[in-house]
């Protein structure tokens, strides 16, 4: 008698949500991606082509990115020629997705984004940034006074030509209370829609992460501002994507991050990874399908190479060679149970994200292997075929390549003429 299909909360019991520490549930938040701008400033990668920018801005909308940083207008003329394109493309093409751009706190980087509003009709965010930890002052030999004028000018320039001015203070997780307090409400009371927390140099832990955003929001609810709140990390100790999670759950309204994670040194917060945990957190119900297709276009389109092991993306991130894996996968299959069969051994479904399970064949693979690669690819099960390509993959110490086991089936289907 067939037994009825158990649900999802019977088939997994998670961890993540139950026992002794239950964290605020996690909520929706906006998404600004930096691939565009402060991904491309990784010495290792390349500018991408003015036509995959557009490819790249056009997934970034499809999958629901609310807000892209497209550039520095202030680093030259080519700059601002792509920021001008890409603004267009927006306004032609009705697309969801918002632009920003960066500069420093100084008229010649802020004057170039509000030109190119003004000439596309596109409103642009300017992302302000300045650096303030007493490490950046001391070798800059700056004092408070001269970054609180900056601050406020900077502020000024960009409200009074009607667009929203965003605060970014570099290196704010190692930066002292005193002089963010002070620049924090010297900008708000100039008008600054949002303020951008920055885990520039990837130093913060989730602590950390919670002390500031807590900080801020204090300040925040003290002057009674109403600023909206963002999130900028870096992975330099690798808890970028926690970090980013943590920032949610502390009260961020936005969060930031690039494909793939590039960036300078060793890349910023991974936003394709951070929505894949969204997505499995409940936080997330957008179509993120085309994610994948994004990946690959900025991996090609950057010159960064995915790393097999990178999750959900990776090559191996679906694949198995491993007889009691694949077997497992096989009698999922076998039962018509999609939902099972993308579960069974994988913590992600890798549907979710337009990709799907893989069973390949190797030296710990067993027959269950190679009967679902010959049935994926519309062969025949054979037994006197299977026990050939069964035999060769016990030969080696890796996984048989496509072509190798495809010359086996060409060689047993030429014996039977």
């Amino acid at each position: 008698m067939a037994t009825a299909p158990m649900s999802e909360n019977e088939l997994v019991y998670d961890w993540n949500t139950q026992g002794d520490r239950t964290p605020p549930p996690m909520r929706s938040v906006d998404y600004h991606d930096e691939t565009l701008r402060d991904g491309i400033q990784c010495p290792s990668v390349q500018d991408p082509s003015l036509d995959d920018k557009l490819r790249i801005l056009r997934l970034l909308s499809t999958i629901g990115v609310h807000t892209a940083d497209v550039g520095l207008p202030g680093a030259g003329e080519r700059a601002i020629h792509d920021v001008t394109v890409m603004a267009e493309l927006v306004r032609d093409e009705n697309l969801s997705i918002k632009l920003t751009c960066a500069g420093r706190t100084h008229p010649k980087d802020i004057e170039p984004i509000l030109e190119i509003s003004a000439k596309t009709g596109v409103p642009i965010e300017v992302m302000a940034f300045l650096g303030t930890s007493p490490i950046r002052l001391y070798a800059e030999d700056w004092n408070e006074d001269l970054l609180e004028k900056r601050t406020r000018a900077a502020a000024k320039l960009t409200v009074d030509a009607g667009q929203v001015f965003n605060f970014v203070t570099e290196d704010t997780v190692r930066s002292h209370p005193r002089l963010l307090g002070r620049l924090f409400r010297a900008a708000l009371e100039e008008g600054a829609q949002r303020l951008t927390l920055c885990d520039t140099v990837g130093h913060a832990t989730p602590d950390g992460v919670f002390n500031l955003v807590h900080f801020t929001k204090n300040i925040l609810r003290a002057g009674d501002f109403h600023a909206k709140l963002d999130w900028h990390g870096h992975n330099d100790r690798g808890h970028a994507v926690p970090n980013t999670l943590y920032a949610i759950e502390a009260g961020v309204d936005r969060v930031h991050g690039t494909i793939l994670g590039i960036g300078e040194r060793v890349g910023n917060t991974s936003l394709d990874q951070v929505l894949v945990n969204l997505a499995l957190l409940g936080a997330h119900d957008g179509d993120l399908t085309p994610m994948a297709e994004l990946v690959e276009l900025v991996s090609k389109a950057c010159g960064v190479p995915i790393p097999v092991s990178y999750p959900v993306f990776g090559k191996d991130a679906f694949r198995t060679g491993t007889g009691v894996h694949a077997a497992a996968i096989v009698k999922a299959m076998k039962r018509g149970d999609d939902y099972l069969a993308d579960r069974i051994y994988s913590g992600v479904p890798a549907g979710w994200f337009g990709l799907k399970q893989g069973i390949e064949v190797g030296h710990y693979s067993g027959m269950s292997n190679v009967h679902a690669w010959l049935v994926s690819r519309g062969l025949p099960v054979d037994e006197v075929l299977a026990q050939q390509i069964f035999e060769a993959a016990k030969a080696t110490n890796r996984l048989l390549e496509e072509s190798e086991i495809q010359a086996i089936v060409d060689a047993w289907k030429s014996t039977r003429g």
